[in-house]
């Protein structure tokens, strides 16, 4: 049940976090390992591809149905003018679900951001409905930022407006379809504010973190793990996992961090209270600063630990074994609002993109974690995930002198809770093994008298017949003299 002798820490090379295309962003495992800008150009072609399939499979069904047409013309008369009427009709709706299919997967570039904005000019009942208290505080201060800007800020604020209200009226979309809408609206006012308006790029930066959090403060609860994804499934099943593992230990994970220093200790449930935390922000610039406050307190606790700066290979376990003790409330929904709804400016570059990245690293690490990965043999491994067993804890003579009695009572108790678990254990299996014996001393019994019985058969014979009576044969008993009686002889 000891770990191996040689220990294999977890190590994750820079060029591993960053696209794979080789442009030089940090990729992502929501995007296949690409960047936010190269996978959209991705997506677009694999869309293309697809239109293009369904356009011509549409077209050969037009043409098959008009040959039909054509051909049942000549040889039907009232009634197949009729039925072709139908076909005309059938035909025109399909053709018109095509078209309408092909507007919505059509390259979404910034004329058609542009014009799905201008086409939902009339207000929506959901925009104008009241407002929650964070909601209104949220659009005093987008007006007081945009106040700055001057007319940028004027155009600026009807251009949210009108997303907005066009984002009411595709609620039937699907949430990647959503996604590319709000990642080309940003793209489209970044832009503006850049060529047209000739803002400064620090400037752009700040403009551009004040609309996400205006439009998403909105848009939250539309968009934030959707009925129509799998979003819930993939928490619960992350939860699930993250349980199951509490038994794993920092030696285990090569995490450089004591948590027998005071400050250490400090930094660690600041971690986790930060990443706890990224559940209850609902604008994804917000949730980021949660993972980066987070990130920070881990670098801060292997300085403290290591009395040197923290390397890239430190801070991965650490991040690891932060999120399995904290088991964060609905990571894999946290995770897919970042990457869907955040500006994909943050995500590609910068330590929020960083740590960012880190983290999908982490939580892919977590559903693929082996007896390999923590240096255990598949025996033990087993063992400790079925919970027949748990890791040796410290023995609390090993403590150092300053150490509160709390802590070394605390794993004494855990001490003999683990024995009392083997003793438990022990006499569960021998009881297991007892009655096994008997069902096949019960089995074997059975199966002798089977045999004997099969053996020696139990033959019952016919009862015999009554003795007839010496003179039955003879018809004149009748003339017999009386059968002699026994005289005593008195001598």
């Amino acid at each position: 049940m000891s770990l191996k002798s040689e220990r294999r820490g977890i190590h994750v090379d820079q060029s591993e976090l960053l696209c794979k295309k080789g442009c030089g962003y940090y990729g992502n495992p929501a995007w296949q390992g690409f960047c936010s800008k190269c996978w959209r150009e991705e997506y677009h072609k694999a869309r293309q591809k697809q239109i293009q399939e369904d356009w011509e499979l549409a077209e050969r069904l037009q043409r098959e149905e008009e040959e039909a047409y054509a051909s049942s013309q000549s040889t039907q008369g009232a009634q197949s003018l009729t039925f072709s009427k139908f076909e005309e009709k059938k035909t025109n709706e399909k053709t018109r679900k095509v078209t309408t299919v092909k507007k919505f997967f059509t390259a979404s570039s910034r004329t058609g951001a542009k014009k799905e904005i201008q086409e939902a000019k009339a207000p929506s009942p959901s925009i104008n409905r009241q407002a929650s208290i964070e909601t209104d505080r949220v659009s005093k201060e987008f007006i007081e930022f945009l106040k700055t800007y001057h007319k940028p800020g004027q155009d600026i604020y009807k251009q949210c407006k009108l997303f907005l209200d066009a984002m009411n009226h595709k609620r039937e979309l699907s949430i990647e379809e959503q996604s590319e809408c709000a990642q080309d609206f940003y793209q489209n006012v970044a832009e503006k504010l850049q060529t047209r308006w000739k803002v400064p790029p620090e400037k752009v930066e700040k403009a551009m973190d004040q609309i996400e959090k205006y439009i998403m403060t909105r848009q939250y609860k539309y968009v934030f793990c959707p009925e129509t994804t799998d979003d819930e499934k993939k928490d619960l099943a992350v939860q699930k996992r993250i349980r199951a593992l509490h038994w794993v230990t920092p030696q285990m994970l090569c995490v450089p961090v004591n948590e027998e220093i005071p400050e250490v200790s400090d930094m660690v449930v600041k971690a986790i209270t930060d990443i706890i935390e990224m559940d209850s922000k609902r604008v994804p610039r917000d949730k980021l600063a949660c993972i980066t406050k987070c990130s920070k307190h881990i670098f801060n606790a292997i300085k403290i630990t290591k009395n040197e700066p923290a390397s890239a290979d430190d801070f991965l376990p650490t991040l690891i074994y932060i999120v399995l003790k904290g088991n964060p409330p609905r990571l894999q929904s946290n995770i897919q609002y970042i990457t869907r709804f955040c500006n994909p400016s943050r995500l590609m570059t910068g330590e929020d993109g960083y740590y960012f990245t880190n983290l999908c690293c982490a939580v892919a690490f977590i559903e693929k974690l082996d007896a390999q990965s923590l240096n255990l043999s598949q025996e033990d491994f087993d063992r400790f995930m079925t919970g027949q067993t748990s890791p040796k804890k410290q023995e609390s003579d090993s403590f150092s002198p300053d150490v509160c009695l709390g802590v070394k009572q605390m794993y004494k108790n855990l001490d003999l809770l683990s024995q009392l678990n083997e003793r438990q254990e022990r006499i569960v299996n021998e009881a297991k093994k007892l009655e096994k014996d008997l069902i096949d001393w019960t089995d074997g019994i059975t199966k002798e008298v089977q045999d004997i019985v099969e053996k020696y058969p139990l033959e019952i014979k016919p009862k015999n017949q009554a003795l007839a009576a010496i003179d039955s044969e003879n018809v004149e008993n009748d003339k017999l003299p009386p059968p002699l009686q026994p005289q005593v002889y008195a001598g």
